[in-house]
């Protein structure tokens, strides 16, 4: 836990070297790639196959399951193997797997594909959080993460936009081409990164020397390093169920938008688009103020500011009368609630990257990352059942309700959260003193 003195020092403005600006543009190309292939998809899927909505469903299934199931086997190879060549080889065999869709004539194969693709994405997220570890000094993490995040958001904005344009132009196939090309586009733009150390180098000087531990020992490193951060155990609780309780709601968006009587077919795109905004604009304030204000604070506010939006949305989509009124009052609420997602995320991921020692960054996100999965994989189940048992309207206010007492919870717990990790941090160089 030694990296936790350096988030005591003056934070320091970022320095956008060769290798980070290398980073950020393989993730920019991947990323904007990313949401040609998936509107190609849909669009295939749903429009072209008709498929049914268990089946659409079962989409987000594929994606998400080699996350819950492989994130912290992932963790544990991002830090043992070269990070670098872990996410050149991932890119690589996901171009090849994109562009498998072009000849996949039924649902069965594009879900084998999708797995594939799944597991690749597993490997490459933990390696990339590494890698933005080994480039970025802790008192420059905050800008760092929230460019990361504004490019995740930009591409959002202009990824669905330009996949649109081109499937009407060109086809469904050229966006899986394309999207082909954007990772192999990626993976020579990794080339060109430092190769840095091996990632385990550390883990073998403290307590690892001699053989290598096994899986299950390394992943049990990792849960002990979360263990000994109640900052950051409680910001993952509060992550995964934050999630959990909007993908509830989140999953149902159309059958929401379906309660307007003449709803307009563009309203779902506009409403996507305003959340990318308002949680670009959410990456813009953390970064410039992030380092001097404590995470846990902005995850409240974000939750509490997400509840109150989704409720109000809920309420004025099922009392309001339909026109503009209702599409600019939606606007507005999917704007904040981006906005809102922005700062429950954003801060979480800055503090996860400064606090997690870099010999375990592999383990600890790919945990993390298998714990969001399960939410992202439970909640449309839930929100199934519940829009099925009760309405679109009213899964809304719960999830909205919900969202918003998680986030007074945290509010009002997060003095005890901070004094408790305070002295966790105190006994832990208490005992480096005794070690030194």
């Amino acid at each position: 836990m030694k990296e936790r003195s350096n988030l005591s020092g003056p934070k320091s403005k970022l320095k956008l070297g060769r290798p980070l600006t290398l980073l950020l543009t393989a993730q920019f190309v991947s990323n904007i790639g990313d949401w040609l292939h998936m509107l190609a998809l849909l669009t295939m899927v749903g429009l072209k196959w008709n498929a049914t909505p268990w089946e659409i469903t079962a989409i987000s299934l594929c994606m998400a399951a080699p996350m819950l199931l492989g994130g912290p086997f992932a963790g544990v190879a991002a830090d043992r193997l070269n990070r670098k060549a872990l996410m050149i080889v991932s890119d690589v065999v996901r171009a090849v797997i994109v562009a498998s869709l072009i000849f996949a004539g039924s649902l069965a194969q594009v879900y084998i594909l999708l797995l594939l693709k799944g597991t690749m994405d597993v490997i490459f997220s933990p390696a990339k959080s590494g890698k933005l570890k080994e480039l970025v000094p802790a008192s420059q993490m905050d800008a760092a993460v929230s460019i990361s995040s504004s490019v995740e958001q930009i591409t959002k904005i202009l990824g669905p936009a330009l996949g649109g344009l081109l499937v009407a132009m060109f086809g469904i196939n050229a966006c899986y081409l394309i999207d082909a090309v954007t990772f192999l586009v990626s993976a020579a733009i990794l080339v060109f990164l430092p190769k840095g150390r091996r990632a385990d180098s550390q883990a073998r000087t403290e307590g690892h020397s001699g053989s290598r531990p096994s899986f299950r020992r390394d992943i049990a490193a990792g849960l002990k390093v979360i263990a000994g951060m109640p900052a950051v155990l409680s910001g993952i609780l509060m992550l995964v169920a934050v999630l959990l309780v909007l993908n509830i709601a989140d999953s149902q968006l159309v059958t929401l938008f379906r309660v307007i009587p003449g709803v307009s077919g563009d309203l779902l795109g506009w409403c996507i688009g305003a959340g990318g905004i308002g949680t670009l604009v959410a990456a813009l304030l953390v970064g410039r103020m992030g380092g001097s204000r404590p995470p846990l604070l902005f995850m409240g506010l974000g939750a509490v500011l997400m509840g109150a939006v989704f409720t109000g949305a809920a309420v004025a989509t099922a009392y309001g009368k339909p026109g503009a009124v209702i599409y600019i009052l939606l606007f507005s609420a999917f704007l904040l609630a981006g906005a809102g997602a922005g700062l429950v995320f954003i801060p979480f991921q800055s503090m996860l990257q400064k606090r997690t020692p870099a010999a375990y960054t592999g383990r600890v996100f790919g945990t993390v990352n298998s714990l969001a999965s399960a939410s992202v994989i439970l909640g449309p189940v839930a929100g199934g059942a519940l829009v099925t048992a009760s309405g679109p309207v009213a899964a809304f206010i719960v999830s909205g309700l919900l969202t918003l007492l998680l986030g007074a919870v945290m509010l009002t717990l997060r003095g005890y959260i901070d004094r408790r990790d305070q002295a966790a941090g105190a006994g832990t160089a208490e005992e480096n003193a005794v070690a030194y």
